[in-house]
């Protein structure tokens, strides 16, 4: 027995001899003293101390040993460093290695904590691989080794992630700066909730987001992933063991793939992220999809069925932290309606915290079936290394990747849906053929066009569907003649971003044009409410047979709104022309128009001051978007309180462009012969001489502005002071300094007077008679939201006095006009 345990001494002493002798060993009767190197047995890597930069403080660590810039690739006391003594390393007889100052040795610097049960010596030994392992004795089984302790470096065969049934966790921190190796506050981990994934965090925040799509050439390494109930973390290994390769997380919050150049001495970037404004986690918001290659617009756009939350914040200050919203908030709820799911091809997939991994061997249907069948589904998509993906909340961080990428299934409702299938008759997709496909039906789509309008031109007397007719026509014109500018149509309607519904549709959506249904009556024609299969409330404009208004009207309204998006504009739906019926579709505005409000007596004490300051500032910048800001500079032409409509929240939106026109950029004045608009909000120089402008709207503008402080129609006005208009009222007041006097009786307590003379005064700014001295509604918009002098207002328009054949008249007639008895050349009704 006692021969026994002395062979088992001398075997642990040759050991320990054999392990003092070699270089990349560290024995527990050794001690690792500042100045000391160790060195991997390949002399690949170096255990030292050193100092990094221009720190004066030391740090244990390990570099690449064959490399002339010394690159530290570990560092053990990162937040501890030895300042202005040596540090010495040793292993205890626990078996943990142990740091210490000279200066303090009874309290450790830093060491190595084994978890485990050590039952002999140990030893550390740096690897070729760069990873420091403490080993027992005989056994040579791994204790703790610094791969599971990485700092700011993946080398290969480092793993990140996570090991759920040893708890160790794999994860990247970034240096506090280049002469400070401290946590710093980036970090690289994987992140578990819902379907894993790593992620960069800045502090606590989701700083850019790893996806599979995002890889270095397969030629330089092999990228491999685990995934199962004890194990998440990917590792690489590089194809050439030749090649020294390496991952880095630096201080800057970049993770950078680097390889050594040995020719010019230097580290070579292979790869770097983020670097682009799109890699910024949710950059766009939720529901949008960044661009990166953007080529000067806006890089953010909403996914299929979606519209920015905020459209200033997007078109203005081009901010889409926002993110989208659904079209149709309504369709959020609606389940089992006709729903469906529109494809965006090569994407990097949403944030998949809110998804659900499904099995792998399902089919793209089955991958649908099992998102359509959960109502609260929101996307799904087919990855074959991993399975079917569902989405079951807020889609966060997609971005569009041409090169690589998985197909994203987006869940819309069904007038988004038909819009897609009508607008494309495919999914979505960014394909060369698809391109190609998408060419060659345009062509001959234009041909079949052409065809059709000049056979029609020929038959027209043996056409008996007449609006049919009419509307080929007018799109015929939109392609053929110059009636309108260059790029008013950008091809035919069918390439505008609306839906064309069936008269079935309609006629179930409004029950027939129920009389109960009826919302009101206007130059077009009557309007009804309606309600969509899936629960969307929608007005419908029906063309009346016996409107002074017709299909170029229509067409006009239709080619002009599809273009326009703005808060302050009414959102035109789609179209339906079948039979001889042809009609608008348009969002429901509950509250009706302005004039409903502010000329009945009782409806107008809802409107305070601030809130009809507020539909003033509205309308403005509704009026300036389509004058100025807009794809297509557009003079309205009828702008009235009756056009103007409100929403839910009493916010104002402008419709009916049927009488619009379009300016060229340079164009100042145009000359009509068919003088058309509402008597009372039409300039003078357009009502007598048939040239309108921009000009022309802010007339408009001034008599709506003063209509609303005065709640009196302008049109109608009729005063025992014998002014004929409210424009000659309002001047005569505010000559003497009375002009209080008109406003509104329901404001007279609560407003502020200063601001309603200020509106005052910018209304009769507006309403001025020459032309030139009218401001344009930029300076108006800024008149409203500044403090700026105002000038004083020149003598406005259609200030009729009283005479007795006037007086006389209007006895006569029991009723009030804002026109003379002049002829003007032609007066379309409204």
């Amino acid at each position: 027995m006692r021969r026994k345990a002395m062979s088992l001494h001398m075997g642990t002493n040759f050991l320990l001899v054999y392990y003092y002798l070699s270089k990349d060993t560290i024995t527990i009767n050794q001690t690792f003293e500042d100045g000391d190197l160790l060195t991997s047995q390949g002399n690949k890597f170096a255990l030292g101390f050193f100092s990094p930069g221009n720190s004066k403080y030391k740090y244990l660590g390990i570099w690449y040993h064959n490399i002339p810039e010394q690159t530290v690739v570990w560092v053990a006391n990162r937040n501890k460093p030895i300042n202005g003594a040596s540090g010495v390393l040793s292993i205890d007889q626990y078996g943990n290695l142990i740091l210490r100052s000279n200066q303090n040795q009874k309290v450790p610097v830093w060491h190595t904590n084994i978890t485990v049960e050590v039952t002999e010596t140990c030893v550390a030994q740096l690897l070729d691989s760069g990873n420091l392992i403490l080993i027992q004795g005989r056994s040579k089984r791994v204790v703790w080794q610094s791969f599971n302790q990485p700092t700011d470096t993946l080398l290969p065969g480092m793993r990140l992630g996570l090991n759920k049934k040893k708890g160790i966790y794999w994860f990247l921190t970034s240096w506090r700066s280049a002469d400070d190796p401290g946590i710093g506050n980036f970090s690289l981990q994987v992140n578990t909730v819902g379907v894993p994934q790593f992620l960069l965090y800045r502090g606590t925040e989701y700083y850019w987001r790893i996806t599979e799509t995002l890889k270095v050439s397969e030629e330089v390494w092999n990228l491999s992933s685990v995934y199962n109930q004890d194990e998440i973390y990917a590792s690489y290994n590089t194809v050439d063991a030749s090649v020294i390769f390496r991952v880095v997380l630096d201080h800057s919050g970049t993770v950078k793939t680097l390889a050594w150049h040995e020719k010019v001495k230097k580290w070579k970037e292979f790869w770097s992220a983020p670097s682009s404004l799109c890699d910024k986690y949710g950059h766009c918001g939720t529901y949008g999809i960044c661009y990166p290659d953007f080529s000067g617009r806006f890089e953010c756009d909403c996914l299929p069925g979606y519209e920015p939350k905020s459209h200033k914040d997007w078109n203005i200050i081009r901010d889409a932290s926002g993110g989208c919203v659904r079209k149709r908030l309504e369709s959020s709820s609606v389940c089992g309606h006709g729903e469906g799911f529109v494809k965006v091809a090569h994407v990097k997939l949403p944030d998949t915290s809110t998804a659900v991994l499904g099995s792998t061997n399902v089919s793209p249907i089955d991958c649908e079936k099992e998102c359509r069948r959960n109502c609260s589904c929101v996307a799904y998509a087919i990855m074959k290394e991993t399975g079917c993906l569902t989405w079951y909340g807020e889609l966060m961080d997609t971005v569009d990747n041409l090169k690589a990428g998985y197909d994203i299934h987006i869940r819309v409702d069904a007038l988004e849906l038909e819009i897609a299938q009508e607008s494309n008759g495919f999914p979505v997709s960014k394909d060369m053929l698809a391109v190609l496909v998408v060419c060659v039906v345009s062509a001959w789509f234009v041909i079949i066009i052409l065809f059709a309008y000049l056979w029609l031109k020929k038959k027209r007397r043996r056409v008996r569907n007449q609006w049919s007719e009419r509307l080929l026509d007018a799109i015929g014109d939109a392609y053929y003649k110059d009636v309108l500018v260059k790029n008013e149509v950008e091809g035919s309607m069918n390439q505008l971003d609306i839906a064309f519904f069936n008269l079935s549709t309609i006629l179930v959506a409004t029950n027939n044009f129920s009389q109960a249904n009826k919302l009101g009556e206007g130059g077009f024609g009557l309007v009804y409410k309606g309600q969509l299969f899936n629960g969307q409330e929608i007005a419908v404009k029906r063309l009346s047979k016996n409107s002074c208004q017709g299909i170029e009207e229509f067409k006009n309204e239709v080619i002009l709104i599809a273009k326009l998006q703005h808060k302050n504009l009414v959102k035109l739906l789609g179209c339906c022309v079948q039979g001889d019926e042809a009609m608008l579709v348009y969002e429901y505005l509950p509250n009706k128009s302005l004039n409903s409000f502010i000329f009945d007596a009782t409806k107008s004490a809802i409107l305070d001051w601030r809130k009809r300051f507020d539909i003033i500032v509205g309308i403005a910048r509704g009026i300036l978007y389509i004058h100025q800001d807009s794809r297509l500079s557009i003079i309205h032409r009828d702008l009235k309180t009756s056009n103007i409509l409100l929403d839910a929240e009493m916010n104002p939106k402008i419709s009916d462009f049927g009488l619009a026109r379009i300016f060229k950029g340079d164009q100042i004045q145009e000359k009509t012969k068919r003088i058309v608009g509402t008597f009372g909000y039409m300039s003078p120089e357009y009502s007598v001489f048939g040239k309108f402008s921009a000009k022309s709207d802010v007339f408009s503008f001034g008599v709506i502005l003063l209509e609303i402080i005065t709640g009196k129609k302008n049109n109608s006005y009729c005063q025992e002071d014998s002014f004929l208009t409210l424009i000659g009222h309002v001047w005569h007041l505010w000559r003497e300094n009375r002009a209080l006097e008109i406003i509104d009786s329901s404001l007279r307590e609560s407003c502020p007077s200063d601001e309603v003379l200020r509106c005052i005064q910018i209304g009769l700014l507006c309403v001025q008679e020459d032309v030139m001295e009218r401001p344009m509604m930029s300076t108006v918009v800024l008149m409203l939201n500044s403090d700026i002098t105002l000038p004083f207002p020149k003598q406005p328009a259609f200030i009729f006095s009283d005479s007795s054949d006037s007086s006389s008249y209007l006895a006569r007639k029991k009723s009030c006009y804002s026109v003379d008895d002049k002829t003007i050349t032609e007066v379309v009704c409204r």
